[in-house]
């Protein structure tokens, strides 16, 4: 940038501090184009900011392909001066998919660990759902686009059980489900540094640090408006019809 604007380099350096831009930090983002966008946005954060009466708000999605990585050394631990480390290269020892569902009202979290990522694991989750809660109650579950939600077989048990109501993010916006916080949680603090010599010590992991999770939950407030989202996302389009 310096050689095309025909300054020194610290000059550059000095107007990006003066105007606190950081060039070596980048974040990702994607803005939704879902026609239905401001619908489901309504419908959704509607539930998080004003739940029913005699009803439960589930915040439904799975973390797939989740490795059961090996270390291919002991790492050093910690001391004085000196950080933690671990190989850079593993060994792989096979994968699980992880459904859970968080109950937005206590934080409380449901999770069930399968082999595969198919309508049928779904519905076996969906079943653990109907057991866990009870019959009395409505389930609004929330939920993203991806087609095993909304395969045939899912919909026909879904219509035979009519206290699950379905509600689905825009496309594009996974943020928008407060269950994907969680797996941010259990990523960092559980599977990152873990070592997991087999599928069933990583299973065991997760099923350990959801027993740890549920044993004092802390539920995730939603504090967003309708209002305040849409405003946002007109800036980015804004932006995005902009000529730089």
């Amino acid at each position: 940038m310096a050689k095309a604007a025909g300054v020194s380099r610290s000059t550059v350096q000095r107007i990006w501090d003066a105007h606190g831009l950081q060039s070596h930090r980048i974040t990702t983002f994607k803005l939704s184009k879902d026609p239905a966008f401001v619908e489901k946005l309504t419908d959704v954060v509607g539930l998080y900011l004003n739940a029913p009466d005699k009803a439960v708000v589930l915040c439904v999605d799975e973390k797939s392909q989740i490795q059961a990585l090996d270390r291919t050394q002991p790492g050093l631990p910690m001391k004085p001066g000196r950080r933690g480390t671990m190989t850079h290269d593993y060994k792989r020892h096979g994968t699980t998919t992880l459904f859970a569902a968080l109950n937005v009202l206590t934080g409380e979290v449901v999770g069930q660990c399968h082999g595969r990522h198919r309508h049928q694991e779904f519905l076996k989750f969906l079943r653990h759902l109907d057991r866990a809660f009870p019959p009395d109650l409505t389930l609004h579950v929330i939920l993203d686009n991806y087609a095993t939600h909304k395969h045939k077989k899912v919909r026909k048990w879904l219509a035979a059980r009519p206290r699950f109501q379905l509600h689905f993010t825009p496309t594009s916006a996974s943020w928008l489900n407060l269950v994907e916080s969680w797996f941010s949680k259990l990523t960092q603090q559980r599977l990152r540094r873990g070592v997991f010599c087999s599928v069933q010590e990583l299973v065991a992991a997760i099923q350990d640090y959801l027993t740890h999770h549920n044993a004092d939950p802390k539920p995730f407030v939603w504090s967003t408006t309708v209002d305040a989202i849409l405003d946002k996302a007109s800036k980015c389009k804004v932006i995005f019809g902009t000529h730089h």
